[in-house]
């Protein structure tokens, strides 16, 4: 079994529970707004992750649902308000919920999502007890309250900055460390493990894997994002639509010179709305002309390099049960993949 087939096995639990917290009820429309995102069911990477871990550490699945499905549900409405304030087109190949039912009523459809994860939250604990039901209600607030600073960190740039000149790796980094390998690697990983009662020092161990695996998994993504086609469920050069800073951009732009630099510029103090396809074409012939895909993927390599030697020196210290392998080789393909 792979780690997909391991999701596919756990999928319809989750979900339900889910649905069970957001059912449809009046008024009607309000709530399937919300229930759009979550009927399409993503990947269920981050649940999947929190359930592996727990099991790894001996904990039973019936004591990972709750938690796996608040993590899931809080990808639902933060993805939601994230096309609502990117104004994306698609998402997991259908249109955005803003460009279905108007952003207004798509972000007050959010807030049901987002009252439900913290029932669900809240039922863990009555679940679990007050001392491991605090300490995963503090992991998992640690863990959205940093997602949505750095979604601020992003926006910042995005609506206000936009200037590329003004963006660093620092800056990138920033983003992607609480956007994916908090909120998408090791965030779910340390709730996995807190449900199966471990302490800080696995904890600990988790983090530094995920760190690594995270950075390659984004960078990963931002490649994607520019070479995939709109199968994989987003629209092709939605990065340069949106004015993202990626470490794609951030090298094109160094090695550009000074009329190519002013019209860079130009179109990243744009509108994604006034962005023209041949605007958005020349980007990415920049991009193709000062290799910007051939320096993010040696640097994504790097790091998933990193990850692999955090895999082998924290692998063995892991449970030696069906769940070890599994985890490991989890991670492993968070940044080795096409979609």
């Amino acid at each position: 079994m792979d780690f997909k087939e391991y999701v596919a096995l756990n999928k319809k639990r989750v979900y339900d529970t889910i649905c069970s917290y957001v059912p449809i009820k009046e008024p009607e429309e309000h709530y399937r707004i919300m229930r759009d995102y979550i009927d399409r069911q993503g990947n269920y990477r981050r649940p999947g992750l929190l359930l592996l871990t727990g099991q790894l550490y001996g904990a039973k699945i019936d004591d990972l649902v709750l938690p796996a499905a608040a993590q899931q549900l809080s990808e639902e409405w933060i993805l939601m308000q994230d096309d609502i304030e990117d104004d994306s087109e698609l998402r997991r190949g259908k249109p955005a919920a803003q460009k279905l039912y108007g952003w207004i009523h798509s972000l007050n459809a959010t807030n049901s999502g987002h009252i439900a994860m913290w029932r669900i939250i809240k039922d863990y604990m009555l679940k679990a007890g007050p001392e491991k039901g605090n300490r995963l209600f503090e992991k998992f607030y640690d863990m959205l309250q940093y997602t949505v600073e750095g979604q601020f960190v992003e926006n910042k740039f995005i609506h206000d900055t936009k200037d590329i000149e003004s963006g660093s790796e620092d800056l990138y980094f920033r983003i992607v460390d609480s956007k994916t390998c908090y909120y998408t690697v090791y965030g779910p990983m340390q709730l996995g493990a807190i449900a199966a009662g471990q302490p800080d020092s696995v904890l600990a161990q988790l983090k530094e894997i995920g760190t690594a695996a995270g950075k390659a998994f984004q960078i990963v993504d931002d490649i994607l994002d520019m070479t995939a086609d709109e199968s994989f469920g987003k629209q092709k050069y939605g990065d340069l639509y949106e004015g993202k800073l990626t470490l794609i951009i951030l090298q094109t732009y160094k090695s550009a010179d000074a009329r190519e630099k002013a019209k860079i510029d130009a179109i990243y103090r744009k509108k994604r709305a006034d962005k023209t396809k041949d605007e958005i074409d020349f980007l990415a012939e920049m991009v193709k002309k000062y290799g910007g895909i051939e320096y993010a993927t040696k640097t994504a390599n790097g790091y998933g390099d990193q990850a692999k030697a955090l895999i082998k020196k924290y692998g063995a210290k892991m449970p030696d049960n069906e769940y070890r392998e599994l985890l490991l080789n989890a991670v492993n393909e968070l940044y080795n993949r096409n979609r």
